[in-house]
């Protein structure tokens, strides 16, 4: 095992020992439920909208460790952004991870880097894109 991958691990743990913007939020606009049946992951996504921008964002659930750090990482990265950010977030995250196909991450967004390891089994990428599937659907019911 490189040390690359020994960061990676930890990176992952820590978002799913310490996740950020877990809880309750208060007086969403859009919640959104999420499922993988297949790890038993469970998601409720909220969010708060101010325009065009997610002010607030949360999450609540349990399930393994990647969905529950990948889930930390989004809510951190997407808060404070546009809906149009989150979608390209969501569009490169994916991307990566579901299609392979190679992406530059910012330094803000580095962290995303540790979940591309699970591409080695098919299985866990779905573990890994349930809160980014869940945010794009929250996104889009909010538009309509």
């Amino acid at each position: 095992m490189s040390l690359k991958d020994d960061l990676y691990k930890e990176v992952i743990l820590d978002h799913y020992e310490n996740p950020r913007n877990y809880g309750k939020l208060e007086n969403p606009h859009i919640c959104e439920k999420g499922a993988n049946p297949l790890c038993g992951d469970e998601l409720e996504l909220c969010l708060k909208l101010d325009g065009d921008i997610i002010s607030e964002i949360s999450f609540e659930g349990k399930g393994c460790s990647i969905s529950q750090a990948s889930s930390s990482m989004m809510t951190e990265l997407v808060k404070g952004k546009s809906k149009e950010h989150a979608f390209n977030l969501m569009k490169k995250f994916k991307s990566a991870i579901v299609e392979d196909i190679p992406q530059e991450f910012s330094e803000e967004e580095y962290e995303l880097e540790s979940l591309l390891g699970v591409k080695k089994y098919p299985v866990r990428v779905k573990c890994a894109v349930l809160a980014w599937n869940t945010l794009e659907q929250a996104l889009k019911k909010e538009e309509k």
